[in-house]
C-alpha cells in the first residue's frame, strides 16, 4: 500500500520539494531479533514500519525507508536467521546516512525511532555526530502514563499486544480466542498511546546549543 510520507515512493522532485518544506525527517532503525518464541524475528520491523507511517501522517514530515538491522547480544546470534551489526558499523552508518540528508538535502531535524533495547544498539544510535537535531526514541521504553487496558501488560508483553493489533494473522494462533481479543484490546491502546506521546516530542530544528539526544 502507498503512503505519501514515504521517502522512498517519491520521486526526485517530490522528495525535494518535501524536505525543503519539512525541514525533518523520520528515521526508523529495526532489528531482526528472537524478541519472543511466539513472535516473528522481524516484530520489530513489523511495528516500527507501521509508527513511522502513522507518525509521519500525523506530523506532517516525510519518513525515510526503515533500517532492517540492529546490534544483538552475543547469545541472540545463536538463534536461525538472527543477523547483527556491529555497533561501530551501526554506528557508522546511522552517521554517514543522516549526514547525507543534512548535505544533500537540507534536513535539520531527525526523528530516529527503534524498538530494541540491547545497550550497544542503543549506543550506536544515541552517538550520532551531525550538526542538525537528532532525537532517538525507543518506542517501548517510552514514560507512557497508560489507561488501565495498557497499564495491565506485564513488562515484555508489550511487543506481543501491538503485533497482535498491528498483525493478528501473523501470531494469533498462539492464543485462545479470548487471550487474543484481550491482548489486540491492550495492543490498540498501548499503540495509540504510543503515538500520542511521539507526536508530543515532535521534531525540532537546531539552534547552536543543540546536541544529538537519547529519550
Amino acid at each position: 500500500m502507498s503512503h505519501p510520507w514515504r521517502l522512498a515512493e517519491m520521486t526526485p522532485e517530490q522528495a525535494k520539494a518535501c524536505l525543503k518544506a519539512s525541514r525533518a525527517l523520520i528515521v526508523p532503525a529495526g532489528a531482526i531479533w528472537p524478541r519472543a518464541d511466539h513472535l516473528p524475528l522481524g516484530s520489530d520491523l513489523l511495528i516500527l514500519e507501521r509508527v513511522a507511517d502513522d507518525l509521519a501522517s500525523r506530523l506532517s514530515i516525510p519518513r525515510a525507508p526503515i533500517l532492517p538491522f540492529g546490534v544483538h547480544a552475543p547469545r541472540e546470534h545463536r538463534s536461525p536467521g538472527a543477523a547483527s551489526l556491529t555497533r561501530k558499523t551501526l554506528h557508522r552508518t546511522m552517521n554517514e546516512l543522516i549526514a547525507s540528508w543534512d548535505e544533500e538535502a537540507g534536513v535539520r531535524s531527525f526523528l530516529v525511532l527503534t524498538a530494541h533495547a540491547e545497550d550497544p544498539h542503543q549506543e550506536a544510535l544515541s552517538t550520532i555526530r551531525t550538526g542538525a537535531v537528532v532525537k532517538v526514541v525507543d518506542i517501548l521504553e517510552m514514560d507512557i502514563r497508560a489507561p488501565k487496558a495498557a497499564e495491565a501488560l506485564r513488562r515484555g508483553d508489550e511487543a506481543t499486544a501491538l503485533l497482535i493489533h498491528l498483525a493478528p494473522e501473523l501470531i494469533g494462533e498462539a492464543f485462545s480466542p479470548h487471550e487474543a481479543a484481550t491482548l489486540t484490546g491492550r495492543g490498540a491502546a498501548l499503540y495509540e498511546l504510543i503515538l500520542a506521546r511521539l507526536v508530543t516530542i515532535g521534531v525540532q530544528q537546531p539552534d547552536p546549543s543543540a546536541e544529538s539526544g537519547y529519550i
